[in-house]
């Protein structure tokens, strides 16, 4: 969970910097199960209740969640020595998936580099 709030309070909106494979992945990681038990609680919500408000709370969550991803993962490719304008590459179908992935699985760049000092050296 130290990871997650890390990417919140301290990461907001900071697209400037490097982001170690661990605090890209576990925000990730915790970011897929908030959304999960957002969804079953609004299919129980709606189920139990019949008010449609509740199935409004995955897309609430992931609107108020879309800029600190974004900025986790532009700094994902800071880190490997990438420009976030990669991200774009997402947008091809079905290989930008793949290539997005191959990326953030890769080990950050040593030392500095344009993006700033390595993380796993501070």
């Amino acid at each position: 969970m130290e990871w997650y709030l890390k990417v919140l309070q301290q990461h907001y909106v900071d697209f400037g910097g490097r982001a170690r494979r661990k605090e890209y992945w576990m925000f990730c990681l915790i970011n897929f199960f908030i959304v999960i038990g957002l969804t079953i609680a609004s299919v129980v919500g709606v189920s139990a209740t019949g008010i449609e408000s509740f199935s409004a709370l995955p897309p609430l969550y992931n609107l108020a969640i879309l800029l600190p991803a974004l900025g986790v993962s532009v700094r994902r490719m800071h880190d490997i020595g990438k420009s976030g304008w990669w991200l774009l590459v997402g947008f091809v179908p079905l290989i930008g998936a793949f290539v997005l992935l191959y990326f953030a699985c890769l080990d950050s760049e040593p030392g500095n580099n344009m993006y700033g000092p390595n993380p796993k050296g501070i």
